[in-house]
C-alpha cells in the first residue's frame, strides 16, 4: 500500500508575535521572581508550552483566591475583564498583562465606542476567554452571536448606535458570513476600519487554502482548546482534504497515510516548531522522503513587552513592576 513521499509545510504557521511575547513575559518574571509565578488561564492554549512553563514555575489558576497575597501575577494572551483587573489591582498582585496587542486594541475601541453610546454585536464563541475578557470590558450593551441564526434573534436595546467587534481567532470565512448577516439585519452598524481577525489568524488560514489543494492530507499542530488550530483544520477539511489536528507526534496515526503520497502540515499559532519537526521526523518514519516548504508570507512583526518590563543591559534582567490599569468608573 501506498505511503506517504513528501512533506508540505505551509508557511506560515507556527508562533505569532503575540504568543512569543506572551511566553517571553512569564518566562522573565520567573528569572527575575523565582518559582511560582501565577497566571491567569493558560498562557497561551498549547499543552506543551504550558507544561514546559509549569516545569520552570509558573502555576496557571482560573480563579484569583488560588493566587496568595504579594505573589506575581500574569494575565494570559487571550486577555480579563474589567472585574479581574479590578480583583487582581485591588488584592495588591504584582501584575504583568499578556494580553495579546491586537485584542488590546479590540478592547481599547469598546471601551471607546461605549462612552459614545454606542451597543456592541460580538462574533465568537461562547466561553472563549478572549470573548469573556472582551464582553466583560462591558456590563451591558454588548451581545455575543456565534453564527448566522443567532444574528436573527439578537435584540440590542437600541440600533441608533451599533458596533460590532469579532475574536481574533475566527474563520475568516465565517466571520465574514456572520457579519453580513449582521450588515443586512443592521445596516448602518459601525464596523471597525481594520478587520479584528488578527494578521496571523489570516495567514494561516491563507497558507492552509493554498496548501490543502495540493496535497492528500492535511496535518494541523495545536491543541484541542485552540480556536486558531481548529479552524485551520475545518478549513482543509471545507476545502475537501481529509485533515486532523494533534497536539503531540504521538497522536499520529499510522492508517491515516494509507494511499497518501503527499502530506501538507501546518501549525496554529500557539504551537512551538519543535512540534513540527517532531512530526515530520514521525512522518519520515511511516515512509516520507522529502520536505519541501511552500511560498508564502513571512512575519516580521513583533510586539514590544509592557512597559516596564526590559532588558538592562548591565545585568541582563530587570523587570519592573508594573500595577493592572485604573478601570475607571
Amino acid at each position: 500500500m501506498q505511503k506517504p513521499q513528501e512533506i508540505v509545510l505551509a508557511e506560515p504557521r507556527g508562533f505569532c508575535a503575540g504568543v512569543d511575547r506572551a511566553i517571553e513575559i512569564v518566562e522573565r518574571a520567573l528569572q527575575k521572581f523565582g518559582r511560582p509565578i501565577y497566571v491567569r488561564h493558560e498562557i497561551v492554549h498549547n499543552t506543551y508550552v504550558v507544561n514546559d512553563l509549569k516545569n520552570k514555575g509558573a502555576i496557571f489558576i482560573e480563579d484569583l483566591n488560588e493566587v496568595p497575597p504579594g505573589a506575581t501575577l500574569v494575565f494570559s494572551a487571550h486577555g480579563v475583564s474589567k472585574a479581574v483587573q479590578r480583583e487582581a489591582e485591588e488584592r495588591g498582585f504584582q501584575i504583568f498583562d499578556a494580553t495579546c496587542p491586537l485584542v488590546t486594541k479590540v478592547h481599547v475601541e469598546v471601551a471607546k465606542l461605549a462612552k459614545e453610546g454606542y451597543e456592541f454585536i460580538m462574533i465568537g464563541h461562547k466561553g472563549h476567554p478572549e470573548v469573556e475578557g472582551t464582553m466583560g470590558q462591558l456590563s451591558e450593551g454588548i451581545h455575543l452571536v456565534e453564527d448566522v441564526q443567532d444574528v436573527a434573534t439578537v435584540a440590542p436595546a437600541q440600533t441608533e448606535r451599533l458596533a460590532v467587534v469579532t475574536q481574533t481567532t475566527l474563520s475568516v470565512d465565517d466571520a465574514a458570513a456572520i457579519t453580513a448577516a449582521v450588515r443586512a439585519r443592521f445596516p448602518s452598524i459601525r464596523e471597525p476600519k481594520q478587520q479584528d481577525i488578527c494578521y496571523a489568524t489570516q495567514n494561516r488560514q491563507d497558507a492552509v487554502k493554498v496548501l490543502s489543494p495540493q496535497v492528500d492530507l492535511v496535518i494541523v499542530v495545536g491543541s484541542p482548546t485552540s480556536s486558531n488550530s481548529n479552524r485551520l483544520r475545518e478549513l482543509a477539511a471545507r476545502l475537501g482534504t481529509p485533515a486532523y489536528m494533534i497536539d503531540s507526534a504521538e497522536e499520529l496515526r499510522h492508517e491515516w497515510f494509507d494511499g497518501i503520497a503527499r502530506v501538507g502540515l501546518t501549525a496554529g499559532a500557539s504551537a512551538p516548531e519543535v512540534l513540527v519537526k517532531e512530526v515530520i521526523a514521525r512522518i519520515k518514519e511511516l515512509g516520507a522522503t522529502s520536505v519541501r516548504k511552500m511560498d508564502g508570507v513571512e512575519e516580521t512583526l513583533k510586539f514590544p513587552l509592557p512597559k516596564g518590563l526590559k532588558i538592562d543591559a548591565a545585568t541582563g534582567l530587570e523587570i519592573e513592576v508594573r500595577k493592572a490599569p485604573e478601570t475607571g468608573a
